[in-house]
């Protein structure tokens, strides 16, 4: 078991109409909130609304600022630094998935630092040393940002995804109803799984480290999400399946499935580069790559896939090879089965030889950085696993 440090510090209320206690929560944190919200959703839902309620019940002053997008971008997270900053904003409140929390995330990081730009802040340029409160209303099970110190921004200027860890990230409080999520498509609701499933994947298939009591909390958190996935893509108005995924969407993220061995974020690396030059949705862009990637070096870490097969999947199996290859075809099997696609051709795009170079140096910084904790993975690599991603 490796040294580490786990903290968790998010208020959380879950349940039923528990976007209707927002403002007796966000009172603790601040009087003046600035309201970060995606398109028209949350308008159109009502949610915006019983929220907004709920803060004039609590005396607290409150500024629309919608417009986040499915990846959220630079522009416009400046443009509500500019709006918390005119309204005097000391809470920043996400509303919604991951796309707008991580928005108000950056939000506060710049209305804290006026002075700096934030794509310094977020690519660590000037330090960050002080942030506005963070809320989150959680509308969609995904990202898991309403209890991780993580955050994702997309400068479009560059076509650069990048995110940024820092316990500021912290939401103070996440609202947390999993009725809310019934309105979502089923395409949605499937990648908000598969993002789970790979916030969990991205911490276990590290090889050389015991932490028995992480696997299991890992192992039982993907069985659970591969079996309310089926149901909640089925059947989104099963609230005890989708408060399954909702809270699975958390403990996902929050750090608590990488206690003792770490994380190993290299698929979402692959990831980030295909959404900044595609604008492709996250969960999309991780299961396209995921088996072209897992088979790429499941040899290196065999232990890992086999156990991963065994306690995830039920697969015996005496040849390692055999069993751990089977783990991999049921993963891929299972994002197919709820609509998601498992290689580039179905995220609809058709790169060339020379786009996917370009993913490659994107995804590995021009080369300067080696992915994955299995085995370094170089540029050139990077370029093998996107080629063997394109019909995989």
């Amino acid at each position: 078991m490796n040294d580490f440090r786990f903290w968790a510090p998010t208020e959380v209320i879950f349940g039923k109409d528990a976007e209707c206690k927002t403002g007796a929560v966000a009172s603790c944190y601040g009087k003046k909130a600035l309201l970060v919200y995606g398109m028209q959703s949350a308008k159109k839902s009502g949610l915006l609304g019983r929220v907004e309620e709920s803060l004039k019940n609590a005396d607290i002053e409150y500024k629309e600022f919608g417009g986040a997008k499915a990846n959220p971008t630079l522009a416009h997270a400046r443009e509500g630094i500019k709006e918390a900053l005119a309204f005097g904003a000391d809470l920043i409140i996400g509303i919604g998935g991951g796309s707008a929390i991580d928005t108000a995330k950056a939000i506060a990081h710049g209305a804290a630092n006026p002075e700096y730009d934030l794509w310094d802040i977020w690519t660590k340029k000037v330090p960050l040393t002080k942030s506005l409160a963070v809320g989150a209303v959680l509308s969609m099970a995904a990202a898991g940002s309403e209890m991780s110190d993580s955050a994702v921004l997309t400068n479009e200027e560059i076509h650069k995804k990048s995110g940024i860890n820092t316990d500021f990230n912290r939401c103070r409080f996440a609202i947390m109803n999993p009725a809310l999520e019934e309105t979502l498509s089923k395409e949605q609701i499937a990648a908000g799984v598969t993002d789970i499933m790979m916030h969990t994947m991205e911490r276990y298939f590290i090889p050389g480290v015991y932490e028995g009591i992480t696997d299991e909390i890992a192992e039982g958190l993907l069985r659970s999400v591969i079996e309310n996935g089926r149901k909640v893509v089925e059947n989104p108005k099963d609230y005890d399946a989708m408060g399954e995924v909702f809270w699975a969407s958390s403990l996902s993220h929050n750090n608590l499935t990488e206690c003792g061995r770490g994380k190993d974020f290299s698929v979402h690396k692959f990831g980030h580069a295909l959404s900044a030059k595609y604008d492709v949705t996250h969960g999309a862009s991780l299961s396209a790559v995921w088996g072209a990637w897992a088979e790429s070096l499941y040899e290196d870490a065999l232990p890992r896939f086999v156990r991963f097969a065994k306690k995830v999947w039920g697969i015996e199996n005496e040849d390692d090879k055999a069993a751990a290859k089977a783990g991999i075809d049921r993963t891929v099997e299972y994002f197919k089965s709820i609509g998601m696609p498992v290689n580039l051709r179905g995220l609809g795009i058709n790169p060339t030889d020379e786009d996917l170079h370009s993913l490659a140096l994107d995804a590995t910084m021009n080369d300067t950085v080696k992915l994955s904790r299995i085995r370094p993975i170089d540029a050139a690599e990077a370029e093998k696993i996107y080629k063997k991603a394109l019909d995989y």
